[in-house]
């Protein structure tokens, strides 16, 4: 820690304070914080998970604690209340807290609970968002973008680049409970650096959508089984100017979105079978460590995770085994998909383009067809709840 201004020792100015406490603020605050935090919740016999690092599990005699940590805040899910209680109390001995009753609202994200599951959403966020935008009269439009819509790198650059990086930045993490938004937010992404004056404009038909369907968020309802199965997608050569394919994917256990994701591919593919290959290694990927996840959550579903793809070529090739000429180039971690097939642990199939979901990710789409994946996503209105009065 260096020596604080106007107080520097003048016979040693080029001398460090030796840090004895963590002080809040501090870049070591943190990792002091959470080194402390761990400790303890290890002596009380939790483990730390492998696949997240912040999230630890009890399980002891068929009695379940799942603690996830962010910073110094903390949700505690189990299936023994009596044991949560007990375990919140020692944890109220060893630090201060503040009790805030069940979840509701976590870092932005609202909790909806009904008989059904329950329903993420982050209205406030998107709210305060159209508001620093000015954008709260703006009138709605049905999709993010266009079928039309594109960003490209010519144009006249934008006046205020901090408006734009500090809008996307905020749209990037309204994504969490808004996958129907993240092919266009991660399009916007890209141009951070160098904002034009057309890309703010596509920026402000984003917000207009947001506008239209701001109370949106994700459903979450008891799984009728927990499957786990994966969308793979990717469109070839997306890109006009680096011929980059944009790959996309959705992850569901159980019938709920549990992971998705919208990028570009770092290299250019030669064909679309490998576009779509490299999309399927990236899928596999996700699954083999939501595997691993639910496997530490004492969760993981009996039946093996499955792949869906709509690409017959990529299918032929994470199947056989023989090295074809067009796919020498192609990075040998995108082979070990064929291991995961023919050692059983990832069952592969085929499924129809207009059943894949994963294509929302990869490109903008009509407005018909965005609201049928939109949809398939679990991308809803919050339920309506009516309480009836009593009748004098």
């Amino acid at each position: 820690m260096e020596q604080p201004p106007c107080f520097i020792d003048s016979d040693f100015p080029h001398h460090v304070c030796r840090l004895k406490r963590a002080l809040y603020g501090l870049k070591q605050a943190p990792r002091a914080w959470f080194q402390r935090l761990s400790t303890f919740l290890i002596s009380l016999d939790f483990v730390c998970s492998k696949s997240d690092p912040s999230l630890f599990v009890y399980n002891k005699d068929n009695n379940l604690i799942y603690l996830l940590v962010y910073v110094d805040h903390v949700i505690v899910i189990g299936n023994n209340e009596t044991l949560i209680n007990t375990f919140t109390s020692c944890l109220n001995t060893e630090f201060k807290l503040k009790d805030l009753g069940p979840l509701s609202y976590f870092l932005g994200i609202e909790v909806l609970h009904s008989s059904a599951g329950f329903f993420l959403s982050q209205t406030k966020y998107a709210y305060d968002i159209l508001a620093r935008a000015d954008h709260l009269d703006s009138k709605p439009v049905a999709t993010p973008l266009s079928s039309t819509d594109y960003f490209s790198t010519p144009g006249t650059p934008f006046h205020d680049p901090t408006l734009y990086q500090s809008l996307v930045g905020a749209l990037q993490y309204f994504t969490i409970t808004r996958p129907d938004l993240s092919y266009a937010v991660n399009q916007a992404s890209q141009f951070l650096h160098n904002p034009t004056t057309s890309h703010f404009q596509l920026v402000k038909r984003i917000l207009r959508y947001v506008k239209g369907t701001l109370s949106y968020g994700l459903t979450f309802s008891s799984p009728t089984n927990t499957t786990l199965v994966g969308y793979s997608y990717a469109d070839w050569a997306r890109c006009i100017e680096t011929r980059r394919s944009t790959y996309g994917y959705s992850v569901y256990l159980g019938g709920n979105l549990v992971s998705w994701s919208a990028k570009k591919q770092p290299t250019m593919s030669r064909s679309s079978c490998e576009s779509e290959y490299r999309a399927l290694a990236n899928t596999a990927v996700e699954i083999v460590w939501l595997s691993n996840l639910l496997k530490e959550l004492h969760a993981l579903p009996a039946t093996k995770p499955t792949l869906l793809c709509d690409n017959k070529s990529a299918f032929f090739l994470s199947q056989n085994p023989v090295a074809h000429k067009r796919a020498k180039h192609i990075d040998i971690d995108c082979h070990f998909i064929r291991e995961l097939i023919s050692d059983g642990g990832l069952q592969k199939k085929y499924v129809q383009t207009k059943l894949q979901v994963a294509d929302t990710f990869t490109k903008s789409l009509p407005r018909p067809l965005f609201e049928h994946f939109r949809n398939l996503l679990r991308v809803e209105p919050p339920p309506i709840r009516l309480k009836g009065g009593n009748r004098g």
